[in-house]
């Protein structure tokens, strides 16, 4: 039983927030065995506002502790998931793959660069005029003359990056109208919910507010870009992509000297937010998420012409005649801590209770807490232990060169062999025995799931344009623990394939039905849902979501594999047998290749390709699945996108 996987490290706070333990939880550990395991049973089995209260908490410990960044830091790792929205657009894979259309698409971006950068020298000129220290005004003043130069340059940029524009003046569409217009609203002190801030000033000192406010506003856009940039050049070979059609754009917003512009707007931020009280800081929040949202809208609403693309995937797909089947892991891909733990700490703080009142009469006999207790970490000890030495022993064979399913296959039934016997100690050992149903419930209801992971299944299901069905595939030894952490937000749909625990009046004997203990079983739960589902006469396209060495077969066997977390025991198992683990986004930019090579829409996503995609968070699975709820996806011509925008502005 994968019962005592390797607890990732939280030796980041940014991890910490993710998975919200408290951050000196190794030295609970130390402290006391009892606190430590009344506190971890406390905290999966506390209120819903006990557990908003701690994630705050940990959110504080982040503000005060990434690098030592100040508040413009603080907002963009709070907010940060929205830029994967922008990375995963048609418009940013295309680009990042070369495959743009250059003369419509490219053009029409880089064309509104203009209305920005007007936009972003009156704003300056307007927070100078409200900066009431001098050094304030000369920083304002320095950022308002950058964008001035690259205003003027604006023409000379775009020809050396190897584009002209017409003689005519430039339009503006319908997302840089919002961002600008919220930009120069804010730039005036007029704030959506607000009343006027300039209206609410007595003394020249407030007016630096809303100059605090208007960086905010500017602030998300710089950063945005530059990591943006940075994340494409990343993935460019040098060798291979010489002759990047795009290249100088993303040298230039990649740039040192872009990136020294993006730092003084977020250092200029800090400083004029210092002295703000704590309801204008949470104003600053509110507007640089809005300030994001629009970047992100604007990039989503980039009209892409008459080509293919391979994001997102329910929109580039269709759907009507085919299938979309996810399946996921639970313990550690969906969770924050392993549903395992949890369980074992149910049993031990309950078994004094039931001892005591002489509830337990008319139950099984439970032995005492203390010795639940010894006999938990004699298995977890043991678990790990061996565990370990059964993944030695296979990597210690010959590694292979070429992806070898079979050979990986064999390897795994010793794992199998393994987590049997794990499992039978469990039983044997009495440690599950005489957990309440309703507790365990519960701890379920209270359950941590990682950052995104609720939202995208919620997304997923409400989705009436996508045929889909979820499926949790788990070994752990409780469906009712799964079922209950999903039972709310609309998730009971999914379906719950995992072991089950053997009740006697609403208490546990102690026993497992036993459905799914190894890679193999898995596995074969794995094809009996895609069996059912060619029996309904659909065609699929299957996602296993996964990140344990129980999981490798299903992502491997799955059209699309993605690997979620850090297991280094995934990672070993599978580099040995030949499994390439490659970033979503640089495989997805790989295949936009393929794609524009081919020139037709052939299914791209095969079984057993040998490769696997890794992502370091929720986020991402949507934004790849999903994509942005304002993305236009449309295979138009340019003269019909300004038919279109010019009808949408006479509207308005």
């Amino acid at each position: 039983m994968d019962y005592v996987k390797k607890k990732r490290k939280t030796s980041t706070i940014k991890q910490q927030r993710n998975n919200p333990i408290p951050p000196n939880f190794p030295l609970f550990l130390s402290l006391s065995p009892s606190l430590s395991y009344l506190f971890i049973l406390i905290y999966f089995c506390c209120s819903v506002q006990i557990v908003r209260r701690r994630r705050r908490s940990l959110e504080l410990i982040e503000n005060m502790a990434i690098d030592e960044g100040g508040l413009a830091r603080r907002l963009w790792f709070k907010f940060r998931d929205d830029s994967v929205f922008s990375l995963y657009t048609p418009f940013f894979v295309g680009l990042a793959s070369a495959t743009l259309h250059s003369e419509t698409t490219f053009r029409h971006f880089i064309s509104q660069d203009l209305h920005f950068l007007k936009a972003f020298v009156l704003a300056y000129e307007l927070a100078e005029d409200c900066a009431d220290d001098e050094d304030d005004k000369n920083g304002l003043r320095d950022l308002r003359k950058r964008a001035v130069g690259r205003l003027q340059m604006h023409d000379t940029f775009v020809r050396e990056w190897g584009f002209e524009f017409p003689n005519e003046d430039i339009s503006k569409d319908i997302a840089t109208t919002k961002y600008t217009d919220f930009l120069l609203a804010t730039a005036s002190g007029k704030i959506e919910g607000e009343r006027s801030v300039l209206d609410k000033i007595a003394t020249p000192f407030e007016k630096t507010k809303v100059a605090a406010y208007t960086l905010a506003a500017l602030a998300p856009c710089m950063r945005l870009y530059a990591f943006i940039s940075t994340e494409i050049q990343g993935i460019i070979n040098p060798d291979q992509d010489s002759t990047h059609i795009y290249k100088s754009w993303i040298e230039n917003y990649s740039s040192q000297v872009f990136e020294e512009i993006a730092l003084q707007n977020e250092d200029m931020l800090d400083k004029l937010s210092v002295s703000l009280t704590g309801e204008e800081l949470e104003i600053i929040e509110k507007l640089y998420h809005q300030a994001m949202k629009l970047q992100v809208d604007f990039i989503a609403a980039q009209p892409i012409s008459d080509q293919q693309s391979v994001v997102p995937l329910s929109r580039v797909h269709d759907f009507s005649k085919r299938h979309l089947t996810i399946l996921c892991d639970f313990d550690l891909a969906c969770t924050a801590f392993d549903s395992a733990a949890i369980l074992a700490e149910i049993a031990i703080i309950t078994a004094p209770k039931a001892d005591m009142d002489g509830s337990d009469q008319t139950q099984l006999a439970r032995m005492p807490s203390a010795d639940l207790r010894s006999t938990w970490d004699v298995l977890s000890t043991q678990y790990t232990e061996q565990f370990e030495q059964c993944v030695e022993s296979i990597v210690a064979s010959e590694r292979v060169e070429e992806f070898d399913y079979e050979r990986l296959c064999s390897a795994l039934e010793q794992l199998a062999e393994f987590e049997r016997k794990a499992n039978e100690r469990v039983v044997q050992s009495g440690v599950l025995k005489g957990l309440n149903a309703e507790d365990i419930k519960r701890a379920g209801q209270s359950l941590i799931l990682q950052d995104g992971c609720r939202s995208f299944f919620q997304k997923i299901v409400k989705n009436k344009n996508l045929k889909t069905d979820v499926h949790v595939l788990s070994y752990c030894w409780c469906n009712d623990l799964i079922v209950s952490a999903f039972s709310s937000g609309d998730l009971n749909v999914l379906n719950v394939h995992s072991n089950e625990l053997v009740y006697q009046e609403s208490v546990t004997t102690g026993e497992i039905v036993k459905k799914m203990e190894s890679p193999m079983e898995k596995l074969q739960v794995f094809n009996d849902v895609l069996i059912d589902r060619r029996g309904e006469g659909n065609k699929h396209l299957t996602v296993y979501i996964g990140g344990s060495v129980g999981d490798l077969l299903c992502l491997l066997e799955a059209d699309i594999g993605i690997v979620v977390g850090s297991s280094s025991s995934l990672r070993r198992l599978g580099d040995h047998f030949g499994v390439s683990f490659v970033p979503l986004f640089s495989g997805l930019v790989k295949r936009q290749k393929e794609l524009a090579d081919q020139d037709c829409a052939s299914n791209w996503w095969k079984p057993l390709s040998g490769v696997l995609y890794t992502v370091s968070s929720w986020a991402e699975i949507q934004a790849f699945i999903l994509g942005s709820s304002k993305l236009v996806l449309r295979k138009i011509s340019m003269a019909t996108f300004w038919q279109e925008r010019q009808r949408e502005e006479d509207v308005i």
